[in-house]
């Protein structure tokens, strides 16, 4: 099947066309950038040497495809959805532009109207753990932020078991690589104000919270999220300890047993909780390049608190590799179709 990246000249475009290089069933036969029109994608793009020759075209000059994958920058993609849906029969956007179906949540989250709020209800949330069944008829897929992913999919397991203390707000701190404030530099992404830095990126007010709530208060009963977002000196990741109080006393094989069943059927999700070694808990290293997902936790002896932690590459499983699970999905192909390779260590 032919596939167009609109917007492709950013990290989640380039992860994009990474992946979809060495996908069994997908061509890109087109990538747009009105910045970087007529130069090769290689160019921008050095990781696609030798296997992507095609140049950049501008949005105007994509011609109709299978799918189309948008990176355009959020906010860019709601003004122009018309077109994009129009070049093909299933669109996967990546951008925060759908992925929220309260129109009331953006000027609040990401203060500005909605342009196009009648269309927020004919997109799914396009993460499969939790929307498999809705994926395979949509024809609309919205991607989920990287922080919102890896949080969600941390506590899922233990909301849809109605689990979680319904009275007591769920914490959740997440530590992310520079890769997630995307490839236009910043005053904050200068290499002599980033490196060696662990700053709090947004320690209140993390627009990522909106997608956490509407996909976790639909699988149960919650309170409040708090999150809280630090960058630290890392490229790409993004660690999540989530703190929650449980609603009954659990003992840790009752924990496992909550997360094996969450987890057996799920070909990106890994249970990592080890009593020796190194690697007991899950490491953002140990999945860099693929799309899994590494879920570990810690059960307080003095408390009902449990510590849920999640890792992910956040340009795979947090944006391009849950972008392309969910098409393969809905395209009827095998799910871990060009996903399936694993992490290099040592990094």
């Amino acid at each position: 099947m032919r596939a167009i990246v609109q917007g492709g000249s950013g990290y989640t475009g380039g992860e994009l066309l990474r992946l979809l290089a060495g996908h069994p069933h997908l061509e890109v036969a087109q990538v747009s950038s009105e910045r970087l029109r007529g130069k090769p994608v290689a160019a921008v793009h050095p990781q696609l040497r030798d296997r992507n020759e095609l140049r950049f075209c501008g949005l105007d000059d994509l011609e109709p495809a299978d799918v189309v994958f948008s990176a355009l920058r959020h906010g860019q993609t709601a003004p122009r959805i018309d077109r994009t849906l129009a070049l093909a029969p299933v669109v996967v956007d990546l951008s925060a532009d759908f992925r929220l179906h309260d129109p009331a949540d953006y000027p609040r989250w990401y203060g500005w109207e909605h342009p196009r709020p009648e269309l927020l209800s004919s997109f799914v949330y396009g993460l499969a753990e939790l929307h498999r069944e809705q994926i395979v008829t949509a024809d609309r897929l919205a991607i989920g932020g990287c922080v919102a992913t890896a949080s969600i999919l941390a506590l899922a397991p233990f909301v849809r078991a109605g689990l979680v203390d319904p009275a007591m707000p769920i914490v959740v701190d997440a530590l992310i690589g520079s890769s997630a404030a995307g490839s236009e530099p910043t005053a904050t992404s200068h290499h002599p104000h980033r490196s060696g830095a662990m700053h709090s990126f947004a320690a209140t007010g993390h627009r990522h919270t909106a997608e956490i709530l509407q996909e976790l208060r639909a699988l149960g009963t919650i309170s409040e999220v708090a999150l809280s977002v630090t960058s630290v000196e890392a490229v790409r990741g993004i660690l999540v300890t989530a703190h929650v109080w449980l609603s009954v006393a659990m003992e840790e094989r009752e924990i496992w047993r909550v997360l094996r069943t969450a987890t057996r059927a799920e070909p990106f999700l890994r249970i990592v909780k080890q009593a020796h070694g190194l690697h007991r808990h899950p490491d953002p290293r140990l999945v860099t390049g693929t799309n899994f997902c590494d879920i570990g936790f810690s059960r307080d002896p003095h408390s009902r608190r449990l510590v849920v932690t999640a890792a992910i590459d956040n340009l795979v499983k947090g944006a391009a590799g849950q972008a392309i699970q969910a098409a393969n999905i809905r395209l009827g192909f095998p799910e871990t179709a060009g996903l399936e390779f694993g992490a290099i260590y040592p990094l």
